[in-house]
């Protein structure tokens, strides 16, 4: 069997080269212009935080609890209490001063908005 030599004059491979050149050219403007486009930018709904839902009113079981276990903190605030039994912050803090007054805890800082205390400590005399 012989071969054939490919006949140079009619450069069949360039050819081809040309024609899959101007089919990628028609199918970018059949479908919308130029790749070198940039995509418009789409804004962000910022972070979304999932809502508490946290109680108002606090039943009996759950105030015995927390006030076993609030009077064994080493620090307690409003927030921090509010966060650990699914309060709402002004039922914390007066489940703190509830605290207060049973000298189970012992404040260490009260102004208007804040309320930090810790459990009281016997041995040691408190200082002014």
């Amino acid at each position: 069997m012989v071969t054939k030599k490919p006949d140079p004059k009619k450069g069949k491979g360039k050819d081809k080269k040309k024609v899959d050149k101007t089919k990628m050219v028609m199918k970018k403007i059949a479908s919308g212009g130029s790749g070198s486009k940039a995509k418009k930018k789409k804004w962000s709904k910022g972070k979304v935080r999932d809502k508490l839902e946290n109680q108002v009113f606090l039943d009996q079981p759950t105030y015995d609890k927390a006030i076993k276990e609030i009077a064994k903190m080493i620090l307690a605030t409003p927030a921090i209490v509010s966060e650990r039994y699914k309060l709402k912050v002004s039922v914390a803090k007066k489940l703190l001063m509830d605290a207060v007054q049973q000298n189970l805890l012992q404040v260490i800082r009260k102004t208007n908005s804040t309320l930090i205390c810790t459990r009281l400590l016997k041995d040691v005399p408190a200082t002014a």
